[in-house]
């Protein structure tokens, strides 16, 4: 059988077939450039078409500019439009191209078609290049008073790129009293709507350095010009509008007559079918009425029905912008919402942000009069196959319940979740009923009943579980299985990775200690051994502390772990009054979407954690100021090296350059005698921690300064010998960061002094330099800041260290990222660095 026959495919336009095709369009283009015969216009359009798809996917055709130039003397819009667009992909990267263009298109802005003319005019403003500002200024000033509006516009937003070029140039040359004058006469609406837009720009911009131009800028807000231009908003687009909108929202009134005016005149734009025209309008009502309670609150029932009406009619994104300030709105007058909480039903084909909104919608419009029906539309969520939907619609209902309303129905709700026996369920659940049981300890009984007969092992989620724990050493007196449930958690304690847990472990079985210690004392004694022992700094510091606690006086212990509580009667809330009413002065941008004031998400050091790039170059290079670098993303420390013991340390520390080891006291055994034999009779702590062995010394990070004897190494790691007066280049540290691996990533910590010392970053600098490790690159500003250190083994093999290190000042910690020549001397120095780290800002 023979093979069939391919299919005779054209080659596609934006795929060159071969490296001689840019040439052949060359050589076509010229052949066309002074053709006048028919259909010469057409080929010309086929070849500008390959052009502009051959620079879209990338391919060079700078070569075909003078040959695009000379095809463009046409009457052909459509031409005119592709080359004006291959010229300015072009022209701003390529000075001198861009010289070649300014004929050509200063003679087009003379054309008789007013449609040429514009594009014409908008392709030489972006240009953008400021050695041919002084071609600008002639063609701009000709449109500003050209008879077609469509010139006028292209012109009027010209004059803010000439701005941006050239500040100087723009108000040499008047161009925004021009501006004024065009905003104030014109006839055009679009016309007076590029101008109002351009001159807030402008004058915002200029107001810092001229007083001119800030008493202009005041100006806008005159009375004059807010009627002027409200007596014109029908005309505008939606956007010129929107425009004018944002400006009204600014007047301040002279009375309240005037308000009422306005309000009125705007009536109908609450009816708009944009919603961004919408939202305009009720930021200018909302502003308007601020000071005049009982109008403020009419206005929350005027707008309700418009904003409703958008959530439901719309494309799902702009439901989810829309229910954005409608939150924002019932966080401040939830009352008003509250007959309209079905509006917030989710519907099963919305997507899950627009679901998760309304849950948060439902949760702030609850009250006594609807608590029930909102509470039983939420548990048929929690009963839906999609599990984040689920979990939400939990975590929804115990918000209602802890804002008092309906408390003992939401309770029983609550434990009937837990029946359900699907895993989320129960997790969510039990976080929800600790949270509960904090602030309403009378219903302990009844959750106690139903929490004691979940298994822990059916729990796996960390929040879950630390609740468990915490009720499990809570109510340990109510609870008949408790010891024993704690001891089997700590048995699998090495299998256990979240170090919340770990903790909430620690203290649960102190408290079940102290209210039944001879069940307990066995699960007691094995939990302060493995969390001694912990590679987690918290985990190993706060069993350290219980342990010192009981050696010193258990009575104390007990007022210290588990004192008399009273009921939890506010939860903290996660956002000040002072950002809500920023938010709120920023109603109708995406601070409400973003839910936080615009300078959080525009500022650089607001920008919030993100990763930092593997490249040097926003760094400065040795030991320069530090001003450059955000806040970074936080590394989760996983690594059993994270923190060694406190003997493993003194041994790594090994000799070092212009700084001593540091050596804690030693604890004398001074306690109280019957504390110290009420601690022995209670606590064993004989297999992990031998109390015979002669005590050791402890690194300054040990809590409290009291020897606990540790088991020492067998085999002492050798101490680390570095190159004092190693060099690297920064291009060769750059090269030599992107080509090898990172050997660890982990948490470290400075302590307090050196954080503070972190004022002058040089500090550290010259701090790690005396263990010969070199910066070679640092930047930031407080409280982050981020160095590249490197350092060379003093061996002939002269193998390389090199580390990022991004220190965080206020939490006294470091992400640490290291990378080696040789992998096998990682570990050690690891250790190394850390322990100069920690010894920052004692001396």
């Amino acid at each position: 059988m023979a093979p069939p026959a391919q299919s005779q495919r054209s080659p596609s336009p934006s795929q060159p077939s071969g490296k001689g095709e840019v040439s052949d369009l060359k050589l076509q283009l010229r052949q066309l450039a002074g053709s006048r015969a028919p259909g010469t216009d057409d080929s010309k359009r086929e070849l500008f078409k390959k052009v502009i798809s051959h620079m879209t996917v990338g391919v060079d055709v700078s070569s075909v500019f003078s040959e695009m130039v000379m095809c463009s003397a046409t009457s052909d819009i459509v031409l005119k439009k592709m080359c004006y667009l291959y010229v300015g992909n072009y022209a701003k990267h390529n000075p001198e191209l861009a010289l070649l263009t300014i004929n050509f298109l200063q003679r087009d802005c003379k054309d008789e078609d007013p449609m040429i003319r514009g594009l014409a005019l908008r392709s030489l403003c972006s240009l953008r290049v400021a050695n041919l500002v002084e071609y600008l200024v002639d063609p701009l000033r000709s449109g500003l008073k050209d008879g077609s509006n469509y010139v006028k516009m292209i012109a009027v937003v010209g004059v803010l790129k000439l701005y941006h070029i050239s500040a100087s140039t723009c108000v040499d040359e008047d161009f925004p009293g021009t501006l004024k004058h065009l905003m104030l006469n014109d006839p055009d609406a679009q016309v007076v709507a590029n101008c109002l837009s351009s001159l807030q720009e402008i004058w915002s911009l200029e107001a810092s350095k001229s007083e001119e131009a800030s008493i202009e800028k005041e100006a806008l807000l005159g009375k004059e010009i807010i009627y002027y231009l409200l007596n014109r908003i029908k005309e505008y687009s939606e956007w010129s509008q929107c425009v004018v909108l944002e400006l009204v929202a600014k007047y301040i009134p002279s009375d309240s007559n005037e308000v009422f005016d306005i309000m009125n005149l705007l009536e109908d734009r609450l009816q708009h079918a944009n919603g961004a025209v919408v939202l305009a309008t009720i930021k200018v009502f909302l502003q308007l009425t601020l000071s005049m309670t009982d109008v403020h609150q009419q206005v929350y029932e005027r707008i309700k029905a418009p904003l409703l009406t958008l959530v439901s009619s719309g494309s799902p994104e702009q439901s989810y912008a829309i229910l954005s300030h409608l939150h924002l709105l019932v966080m401040r007058a939830p009352f008003i919402f509250s007959l309209d909480y079905k509006h917030f039903y989710c519907q099963y084909n919305e997507p899950f942000y627009v679901k998760k909104l309304k849950l948060e919608m439902l949760t702030a419009v609850a009250n006594e009069s609807n608590t029930y029906e909102i509470v039983t539309e939420l548990c048929e969520y929690a009963a839906n196959v999609d599990i984040p939907m689920a979990r939400e619609s939990i975590r929804a209902v115990g918000k209602i319940a802890l804002q008092q309303y309906d408390v003992n129905a939401i309770v029983d709700r609550l434990l009937q979740f837990l029946e359900m026996e699907k895993d989320y369920v129960t997790a969510e659940t039990l976080v929800l009923v600790k949270d509960l049981l904090r602030k309403y300890p009378q219903w302990s009984h009844d959750c106690i009943a139903v929490v004691g007969n979940i298994s822990s092992k059916n729990v796996q989620e960390p929040k879950a579980k630390a609740a468990l724990i915490w009720m499990l050493g809570e109510y340990a007196k109510d609870m008949q299985d408790a010891p024993y449930i704690l001891e089997s958690m700590i048995e699998s304690w090495d299998e256990e990775h979240s170090s919340e847990v770990r903790l909430h472990l620690l203290t649960a079985v102190m408290k079940c200690f102290l209210r039944r210690p001879p069940e307990t004392q066995k699960a007691l004694g094995a939990a302060l051994a493995a969390g001694i022992s912990d590679f987690h700094q918290d985990v190993h510091d706060r069993a350290l502390f219980y342990y010192r606690l009981l050696q010193y006086n258990v009575s104390v212990a007990e007022q210290v772990v588990d004192p008399p509580k009273q009921a939890v009667s506010v939860f903290a809330d996660t956002q000040s009054s002072e950002i809500k009413d920023r938010i709120f002065d920023e109603f109708n941008s995406l601070s409400v979407v973003y839910q936080k004031p615009s300078y959080m998400f525009t500022d650089k050091e607001h920008r919030g954690p993100f990763a930092f790039s593997e490249e040097l170059g926003s760094l400065s290079i040795g030991a320069e100021s530090a001003d450059n670098i955000v806040s970074s993303q936080r590394v989760e420390a996983n690594d059993k090296d994270l923190l060694l013991s406190t003997s493993e340390k003194e041994e790594s520390r090994g000799p070092t350059h212009g700084g001593s080891a540091y050596s804690a006291h030693i604890h004398d055994g001074s306690v109280p005698l019957a504390a110290s034999e009420t601690q022995s009779e209670l606590v064993s702590l004989d297999q992990t921690l031998p109390l015979n062995e002669p005590p050791a010394s402890f690194a300054i990070d040990d809590l409290l300064g009291l020897g606990l004897p540790v088991a020492r190494s067998s085999v002492p790691s050798p101490p680390l010998k570095l190159n004092s007066k190693a060099v690297l280049d920064p291009k060769s540290f750059q090269q030599k960061w992107r080509q090898l691996p990172i050997s660890i990533s982990q948490e470290g910590s400075i302590n307090p002094q050196g954080a503070a010392a972190l004022m002058t970053p040089q500090a550290l600098l010259k701090h790690m330099q005396g263990h010969s490790i070199h910066c070679i690159a640092s930047g930031g500003q407080a409280p982050n800041f981020k160095f590249f250190f490197f350092a060379q083994m003093a061996e002939e093999s002269s193998a390389t260290f090199l580390v990022e290190c991004i220190v965080n000042s206020s939490s006294c910690k470091a992400q640490i990222k290291i990378k080696a020549d040789d992998q096998s001397t990682s570990q050690a120095f690891s250790a190394f660095f850390q322990s100069a780290l920690s010894e920052f800002g004692m001396s």
